[in-house]
C-alpha cells in the first residue's frame, strides 16, 4: 500500500503541472489568432483547477496506476484534462490557425519534458543520483513525452487530428472531420489491444532523441 501511495505521489505533480499547461498553451495561442473564447472562461490559467476533469484527471489515471502496480508491472498512465475551448471560427484563418492552436499543446509537454531533463541534469552534477526527487524528473520526462506522442496522433478529436484536418484540402478536410465522434473509441480500441504504445513509438523515440541532447 505504501508503494502505491508513493507512486501516486511521484506522479501527481508532473502530470497535474503537465495537463496545465498544455491546455493552456491552447488557450493562449487561440487568443494570439483572433479568438478570445478560453481566455474569458478563465482558461488561460495556470490554475491547475480550471483544467482538472474528475473523471480522466484523477479517477482514470490513477485507477490504471493502482491497477498496474498490482498487476505487477511497470507504472502505466492514461487521462486526460478538460479541453480548452476554442472557436475555431472566430481564428482569423480558421483552418489554417487551427495548426497552430492544435500544436501548442504537444510543444508545451515537450517543452516541459526539456525542463525536467534540465532538472534531472542539475540533480545529477550535484551529486543527487537516486530518490524520490530524482525520480521525479525522470517521471516528469516520460509523463510529457507520452502526452505530446499521444496527443499528435492524427486522429480526431486530438491534437493531431486537427493538424491533419488544417493540412488536408477542404473536400478531404470535411470528409475526414466526420470521423470526430469515434475517434476516442478508437484510441480505447488501441489501447485495449496494446497497438497504441507501438504506434507512438516513432514520435517517443524522436523526443527522446531531443531529451538526450539536455542529458
Amino acid at each position: 500500500m505504501n508503494d502505491i501511495i508513493q507512486t501516486i505521489a511521484l506522479y501527481a505533480f508532473p502530470v497535474i503541472f503537465a495537463i496545465t499547461l498544455h491546455e493552456a498553451a491552447h488557450g493562449y495561442i487561440a487568443r494570439m489568432f483572433g479568438d478570445p473564447t478560453a481566455t474569458l472562461a478563465g482558461r488561460v490559467s495556470l490554475n491547475p483547477m480550471r483544467h482538472i476533469d474528475p473523471i480522466g484527471t484523477i479517477v482514470v489515471p490513477v485507477g490504471i496506476l493502482i491497477a498496474s502496480k498490482l498487476m505487477g508491472g511497470p507504472p502505466l498512465l492514461f487521462g486526460w484534462a478538460k479541453p480548452v475551448p476554442v472557436d475555431f471560427g472566430r481564428l482569423r484563418r480558421p483552418k489554417q490557425d487551427m495548426l497552430w492552436v492544435a500544436l501548442a499543446g504537444p510543444a508545451a509537454n515537450l517543452l516541459m519534458a526539456i525542463l525536467w531533463a534540465i532538472v534531472l541534469r542539475l540533480l545529477f552534477e550535484s551529486g543527487e543520483r537516486e530518490g524520490f526527487w530524482f525520480e521525479m524528473p525522470l517521471v516528469g520526462i516520460q509523463i510529457n513525452l507520452v502526452l505530446m506522442a499521444l496527443n499528435l496522433l492524427p486522429i480526431l478529436p486530438l491534437d493531431g487530428g486537427r493538424v491533419l484536418f488544417s493540412l488536408l484540402p477542404n473536400r478531404f478536410a470535411y470528409k475526414y472531420g466526420r470521423m470526430e465522434p469515434y475517434g476516442m473509441l478508437i484510441v480505447i480500441a488501441l489501447l485495449a489491444t496494446g497497438s497504441l504504445w507501438v504506434i507512438l513509438e516513432p514520435v517517443m523515440a524522436l523526443g527522446q532523441g531531443i531529451i538526450r541532447l539536455f542529458l
